[in-house]
């Protein structure tokens, strides 16, 4: 059957992309700045697909997304079964087609991307989930109910991936959060520029039909003990993420007007929410700010700085353009926003009285060091220089902060203090604690959200595979 099909349409066709929203409007708007595609772009899109016989873009997912398949199933109209497809994999695709650096996964492998330019994966993956949900798609759960009941602490990817499983199979979880919304930074760590949060809140909704319950304001060690959700459970899964920051090291950090990335970006968050903010927000308003770092807090931080009316928005990283560890896309949206770029500088200090003004860099070379066969950075000597600050906001990233409860309850913890919990043992992700499953940030350390919704949906399996032994 011909449906026009042309195997030349990864030539006859180029990468598109949604149209951004006016810059003029989306610098102060806290809304995703991305239109959607239409029926007939994804259509065209989807064509360019090759089938690779051993697809490069699949591989490169921490998931495994089946994309060929789903990709094929779209192009020719099968809305459903492509989003069935997309579940199979993936508890949270419409999160994932939002926020996952797919320039550096799942398109930066696709075979078409150097020459031809790779198939748009991320945009046509939030197209399946979010027009299927809308016209009443919901995933297959199992009709049969197991008689286990498992906690899970934590309701950011991981504990909603392991949730979304273990209900799938017949099995009750029930997810206890510190904070009055589901998803963890999910919802108030990612701006609403990247991810609306009408978006979690949808998936909150087909998580409780599905039977998923929540206990939220409830923070395990202090509103519940461990203890007795030790004895109340079947089984447990700790998904609590990484919240603690990393400091830079030099002086000047905790001087006024200095603040660290991550409780800036959930009381913004909070803000818009109107929930009780984690700390009071900045008035960034005319003022001269510079964000130090290159991830993707960092691009957040930046592009919220823009949004928040700052005067101008520095982003200082101590390495050059292509060695950032942040999305090229986002870092590009940042650009455009009129956000500054100075690469090769190391901070070295935050000056001020009791007020910052300014920030001190040297700046820095990366140098091939042949004995360990890598790049290594040096700091030039004499290169100092000073830019002033109203503001700044340190982005070095997030570690584990484990609660006293956790080693209470023998769950190893490992020199970096995150949890151990070995993948690779009989039971996947299960911690010393044989009871105690864990995954996410709080075991890998600082990562990707797909990363977390992997090792979540592996240690549901892991939880099932434990229950069915008892």
């Amino acid at each position: 059957m011909n449906d026009g099909y042309d195997p030349f349409d990864f030539v006859n066709i180029k990468r598109s992309e949604p149209e951004k929203k006016l810059l003029s409007k989306r610098k102060k708007s806290f809304e995703e700045i991305y239109d959607r595609f239409d029926q007939q772009q994804v259509n065209k899109q989807s064509a360019r697909c090759l089938d690779c016989g051993n697809p490069y873009c699949e591989f490169k997912c921490p998931v495994h997304n089946y994309i060929p398949n789903w990709l094929e199933l779209i192009r020719q109209g099968h809305l459903f079964k492509a989003a069935d497809l997309c579940h199979r994999t993936n508890s949270l695709p419409e999160v994932c087609g939002r926020v996952c650096p797919q320039d550096r996964l799942c398109e930066g492998a696709c075979t078409l991307n150097d020459e031809f330019g790779a198939v748009t994966i991320g945009q046509i993956e939030k197209y399946i989930t979010d027009n299927a949900l809308s016209l009443g798609w919901r995933p297959k759960i199992s009709a049969t109910k197991l008689p286990f009941k498992v906690g899970i602490i934590g309701s950011g990817p991981a504990g909603l991936a392991c949730a979304d499983r273990l209900t799938r199979v017949g099995i009750e979880a029930i997810v206890y959060d510190k904070y009055p919304e589901i998803g963890g930074l999910l919802t108030y760590g990612i701006p609403a520029f990247k991810l609306e949060k009408t978006i979690i809140k949808r998936r909150r909704s087909l998580l409780e039909e599905m039977g998923v319950s929540f206990k939220l304001n409830c923070h395990v060690g202090k509103d519940v003990s461990f203890e007795s959700l030790m004895n109340q459970y079947d089984a447990l899964f700790l998904g609590m993420g990484t919240y603690k920051s990393v400091d830079g090291g030099f002086d000047g950090e905790n001087l006024q007007g200095v603040f660290q990335a991550l409780p800036f970006l959930v009381s913004n968050t909070q803000r818009l929410l109107n929930e009780p903010q984690q700390c009071t927000l900045p008035d960034l308003n005319n003022k001269r700010v510079v964000v130090l770092g290159g991830g993707d807090t960092a691009m957040d931080c930046n592009r919220s700085a823009v949004r928040l009316g700052a005067l101008s928005v520095h982003c200082v990283y101590r390495r050059d353009r292509e060695s950032m560890p942040g999305s090229l896309r986002e870092l590009k949206n940042a650009q455009e926003e009129g956000v500054n770029f100075l690469f090769n500088r190391q901070p070295i200090k935050i000056n001020g009285n009791d007020k910052v003004h300014s920030v001190s860099f040297i700046k820095t070379e990366q140098v091939f060091d042949k004995e360990n066969k890598k790049h290594k950075l040096i700091e030039i000597s004499g290169s100092e220089e000073e830019l002033d600050a109203d503001v700044v906001i340190l982005a070095f990233g997030f570690r584990p902060n484990p609660d006293s409860w956790i080693t209470n309850c023998n769950i190893r913890l490992d020199a970096q203090q995150r949890v151990v919990a070995q993948e690779h043992q009989r039971y996947p992700f299960q911690t010393a604690n044989p009871k105690v499953f864990a995954g996410g940030d709080m075991v890998r350390g600082s990562d990707l959200v797909v990363t977390a919704i992997w090792e979540g949906q592996q240690a549901a399996f892991g939880i099932f595979e434990y229950l069915r032994q008892l």
